[in-house]
C-alpha cells in the first residue's frame, strides 16, 4: 500500500513511511497520531499516562456530540485528544502531553484542559519540566463556554509552573491553531516547530477578508514564524528526540 505526497506527488509505500516516522524523502511531515508521536519521541517502556478515564462531557447536551465522541473513540482507540504522563526522553525525565490531529482535530474541551492543567499540576508539585506537542484546530464548539475557560486554565497551570522556575518546551505541529495556539502553545520556555506545520489563530481566508489584503508568501508556516520571531527553531521529525533531550539536559532541575 502506498500514500501520495502532498508535496513532491510521489506514492510513498506506507511501510517506508513508517520506518522513517511519516517523513516522506522530500521532506514532507506527515502528521502523526498521538500514540506514535509518544513512542517516536520517548525511551522505550518510560511513558506512564495519567488520567487516561478523565473524558469529555456533553455538558451543554448538544446534538449529536455524544455520538461523535462514541465514532472517534472508535476510529482513533482514544478516549480523548490528548495523552499526559510523565516519560523519559534520551534519559531525562519530564511530564509530557501529546494532542492527537485525528481525535476531533485536537480539539480542546473541557477533559483536553483539565489533563493539560493536572500535568502542569504534577510537574510543579514534583518539580519536573514539561514538554507539550500541539496539534488542534481550537476550542471544541459542542462544549461552548466551557471549552473556551479551558484556556485561562490552562494558561494559569502554566503560570504557576513557571513562576516555580521550572522548563517548559512546547512543539508545535500541523495545525496548531484557535484557542490552543491562543494560549498553552505559544507560552513555552523554547518554542519548537515542524517543517511546514500550520500555526495561527484564525485561518488565513478569515483574515484576508477581515483585512482586504494579500496575505504574504507563506503566511502562518513554521519557516514563517521562525523568520519573525514567535517560534525559536524548526527541527525536522528525525532531530526531535536529540534536540528535545539536549534542552531537557540544560534546563535540568528548572534553572534559567
Amino acid at each position: 500500500m502506498t500514500k501520495q505526497c502532498p508535496n513532491c506527488r510521489r506514492q510513498v509505500p506506507l511501510s517506508l513511511l513508517w520506518s522513517q516516522h511519516n517523513t516522506c524523502a522530500c521532506g514532507y511531515h506527515f502528521r502523526m497520531n498521538a500514540r506514535q508521536r509518544v513512542n517516536f519521541l520517548t525511551d522505550e517502556g518510560t511513558f506512564q499516562e495519567m488520567d487516561h478515564d478523565l473524558v469529555g462531557r456533553d455538558v451543554l447536551e448538544f446534538p449529536g456530540y455524544p455520538a461523535k465522541l462514541e465514532t472517534t473513540r472508535s476510529a482513533t482507540g482514544e478516549v480523548e485528544a490528548v495523552l499526559c504522563g510523565t516519560a523519559k526522553i534520551g534519559g531525562e525525565d519530564c511530564c509530557l502531553f501529546v494532542m492527537d490531529p485525528y481525535f476531533m482535530m485536537g480539539s480542546m474541551g473541557w477533559a483536553v484542559g483539565e489533563k493539560i492543567t493536572r500535568l502542569f499540576e504534577y510537574a510543579t508539585e514534583h518539580h519536573m519540566s514539561v514538554v507539550g506537542c500541539t496539534v488542534s484546530g481550537g476550542a471544541r464548539m459542542q462544549e461552548g463556554l466551557v471549552s473556551l475557560m479551558q484556556m485561562a486554565k490552562t494558561s494559569a497551570a502554566l503560570r504557576r509552573h513557571s513562576e516555580a522556575g521550572l522548563f517548559y518546551l512546547v512543539l508545535l505541529t500541523d495545525p496548531t491553531t484557535g484557542g490552543v495556539m491562543a494560549s498553552f502553545a505559544m507560552d513555552g520556555d523554547v518554542i519548537l516547530a515542524e517543517p511546514g506545520a500550520t500555526i495561527g489563530f484564525a485561518g488565513a481566508r478569515v483574515i484576508e477578508q477581515t483585512v482586504r489584503k494579500k496575505l504574504p508568501q507563506g503566511f502562518q508556516k513554521a519557516e514563517f514564524l521562525l523568520e519573525h520571531g514567535f517560534v525559536d527553531a524548526v527541527v525536522p521529525r528525525k532531530e526531535q528526540r536529540e534536540t528535545i533531550s539536549l534542552l531537557l539536559n540544560l534546563h535540568r532541575g528548572g534553572d534559567r
